[in-house]
């Protein structure tokens, strides 16, 4: 667990750009669509319990929480700053500091996970293991969501981009710019992994995808 909190980065690199993060995601990624778009793939229903995965400052679990407030909605994330945030903006939910490697769940207590703008901070190995603990706490039949920068539409796409793989590393995107997401959701174990579509943004493509446990 510590050599893993040591690898932790903030959302935006620093701890002291942290109170930016909503406005700079509200600004380049047409969050309102993307997540709108994210929460219809969901479809969250009545009894449901759904974990946001690296739910960040709570917005995308609020959303949730507002579209089915029959379902539960617990929210995690390592980054204690964000969550506090992420209280404030969403009271109702329940949100808890954790990393996605070590998810402090049951196994199969989740009907859901979704997760978006995250899994392009991790490496390639990072991502398997952040992917095989969302396997373990889905319950058979249950689902995964994804939000994340993909292989770009275009060239012009793949400019934009640029400035997230000097922000967030070229490694860690290596695997978001060629498309390789579904890919890797299935070599952790899920099954199915499908893209459902695109979206351009100001620093790049936005890619949908979903994928069950068996």
């Amino acid at each position: 667990m510590s050599e893993t909190r040591a690898r932790y980065v903030p959302a935006l690199g620093l701890r002291s750009l942290t109170r930016f993060y909503d406005p700079v995601v509200a600004a380049t990624t047409r969050e309102r669509t993307f997540k709108a778009r994210l929460l219809d793939q969901l479809d969250p229903r009545p009894g449901q319990r759904i974990l946001d995965l690296a739910c960040g400052t709570g917005t995308l679990a609020r959303a949730i929480a507002e579209r089915e407030p029959a379902a539960e909605v617990v929210g995690v994330d390592g980054d204690a700053e964000m969550l506090e945030r992420a209280r404030v903006k969403a009271p109702g939910v329940r949100f808890d500091e954790a990393m996605a490697q070590q998810l402090p769940y049951q196994d199969a207590s989740f009907d859901a996970v979704v997760t978006s703008l995250f899994l392009h901070h991790l490496t390639r190995g990072q991502k398997l293991e952040a992917l095989i603990e969302v396997g373990r706490v889905l319950r058979p039949g249950g689902e995964l969501h994804v939000a994340d920068w993909g292989r770009p539409s275009d060239p012009l796409m793949a400019i934009a981009f640029t400035g997230i793989r000097l922000l967030d590393g070229f490694e860690p995107t290596r695997d978001n710019v060629r498309g390789e997401l579904p890919a890797i959701i299935e070599a952790a174990g899920l099954s199915g992994a499908r893209e459902h579509g695109r979206l351009r943004t100001l620093f790049g493509t936005l890619a949908f995808y979903s994928a069950l446990r068996a």
